[in-house]
């Protein structure tokens, strides 16, 4: 190799979605990729391990919705199978029963709203609440993922939406709210309502088929990074479990160098930074490089949210009528989804008991009981649901806390939440935080940003080819034409009328 077409050294932190996409795609393209991760494992929060018993844990359960496009066509890249079938869920209360929805993509399609208000099976919510909803459509028409829309909507609340739309208390507790505390993983008074519309709209509301999921078949580090890891590998990449980093050495023209690891340094002709919120805050604790930057210093405007995973063995078959459920009303603060994995996970279809897993977001009141407490609340909680469930005896259990584990999309926090590209030159940003304008949420989001950042690293180092992303489908006809007039009378309303606020 001449010296002038030596590898270009590249160094991604952080190895769950967004590292692994952006170290896959720059491997690919024959650049020198080290992959720094602190946890001990590839993954991050998604991966899952196993206990000194070889039973399978992980820090919750991920689904994979439909318009996952990006992540999709990676699974077909490399050709394996990880996912069920397409799984339908249901959403219960202290109450019992309240929701089952069907598998969307199976019915007629009808225009968006239309599929997702009358395919829904509600068990105890009136029609008259359900149509106080149709006034909002006018908020999710003028929520374009811009970066207007996001400053007209960030400072409100989420539950301040809902009321001034006029939605119904009952349609937006039994409803809204549950969606917010297993979407955004908060309650609506701590939801940014430009999150929750993102949200709402990507998930559920842009296409029928959209809330049609599927799950991994075991743990997500098994049955997708250890093949994606192999690959790779394979390619070239390195990839280091057990290296935190602790600051980047800059030079004097505003370009990072080198990637530092405690005694170690990575030479670097460009880092993305792949973790999350509570990661990202610690590496510029210690960094005297990044705490030089406001950009960087202002992240600790930021917060994240508890979360609790919990996976319990039960010593009989108990009937579940559906494999994944969500729950809500049993605290006012927290949601949480607990799943049947004898119907998801290959390794527990012939186990003579019943394997649950139940998650709890926004579980901050929880962290500090013993497991045991821990335990009999969740057999508490799913005997409410699953009468069965009250003669069953635990006979193993793990306990997950991972406190300030996901991003809190708070109310006012926009300004702060970083761009793909910062002020150093050949830096650059990845992870469900990132501002983008791809409309994609949670774990393509990650995956996204994190192609995103492989692409701008080609652009600057001049080496190789983009790879492709995937746009989300578009906009159905009718949502198009109602947005560009939106936007046509904003555009009058602008020239006419004094600007007293922001856009």
């Amino acid at each position: 190799m001449t010296e002038g077409s030596q590898q270009k050294r590249v160094v991604v932190v952080g190895a769950g979605w967004a590292g692994l996409g952006a170290t896959y795609h720059l491997a690919k393209q024959g650049y020198d990729v080290t992959l720094l991760e602190a946890g001990p494992y590839p993954g991050g929060l998604v991966a899952g391990w196993q206990t000194t018993a070889g039973k399978s844990v992980e820090a919750g359960i991920h689904g994979f919705w439909y318009p996952y496009r990006n992540i999709f066509a990676l699974i077909n890249e490399l050709n394996i199978h990880p996912f069920t079938t397409w799984t339908r869920s249901a959403q219960y209360s202290p109450a019992g029963l309240e929701v089952e929805s069907p598998i969307f993509q199976d019915l007629p399609r009808l225009p968006t709203p239309l599929g997702t208000f009358i395919y829904t099976q509600f068990q105890r919510l009136p029609l008259i609440d359900r149509l106080s909803a149709l006034p909002l459509l006018y908020a999710v028409v003028d929520f374009d993922n811009s970066d207007a829309a996001w400053r007209r909507y960030d400072s409100v609340t989420a539950r301040e939406l809902f009321k001034d739309f006029g939605v119904s208390a009952r349609l937006y507790k039994d409803a809204f709210e549950p969606m917010l505390l297993v979407g955004l993983f908060a309650p609506g008074e701590q939801c940014s309502a430009a999150a929750t519309l993102g949200m709402l709209y990507f998930f559920i509301l842009a296409h029928q088929a959209d809330f049609d999921v599927v799950w991994s078949r075991g743990t997500v580090g098994e049955k997708i990074f250890r093949p994606w890891v192999e690959r790779m590998e394979k390619a070239g990449a390195k990839i280091l479990p057990k290296h935190r980093v602790t600051d980047l050495i800059i030079d004097s023209n505003n370009q990072a160098t080198g990637v530092v690891c405690g005694n170690e340094v990575f030479d670097a002709d460009a880092v993305i930074f792949a973790v999350g919120i509570t990661g990202m805050k610690k590496i510029v604790a210690n960094s005297p490089s990044l705490q030089s930057r406001a950009e960087f210093r202002n992240l600790y405007n930021l917060g994240a949210i508890d979360v609790l995973a919990t996976r319990i063995w039960f010593d009989r078959k108990i009937n579940i009528p559906r494999p994944s459920n969500a729950c809500f009303g049993f605290d006012a603060t927290t949601g949480w989804t607990f799943f049947d994995l004898n119907a998801l996970h290959d390794e527990y279809k012939n186990e003579p008991g019943t394997v649950i897993e139940a998650d709890f977001y926004h579980a901050n009141q929880f962290l500090n009981w013993s497991d045991q407490e821990i335990i009999s609340n969740v057999q508490r909680y799913l005997t409410t649901c699953v009468p069965e469930f009250r003669e069953a005896k635990v006979i193993d259990s793990s306990v997950v806390r991972l406190p300030q584990a996901v991003t809190h999309f708070a109310p006012g926090s926009y300004p702060y939440m970083l761009p793909a590209k910062t002020s150093f030159s050949n830096v650059f940003m990845s992870g469900d935080w990132i501002v983008n304008r791809h409309g994609s949420w949670s774990q393509e989001k990650a995956y996204v940003t994190g192609l995103e950042a492989a692409n701008l690293v080609v652009s600057h180092l001049g080496r190789g080819k983009p790879t492709e992303i995937l746009p989300v489908e578009a906009d159905e006809a009718h949502i198009q034409v109602a947005r560009s007039l939106n936007q046509t009378v904003r555009g009058l309303s602008k020239s006419i009328l004094p600007n007293f606020w922001l856009p």
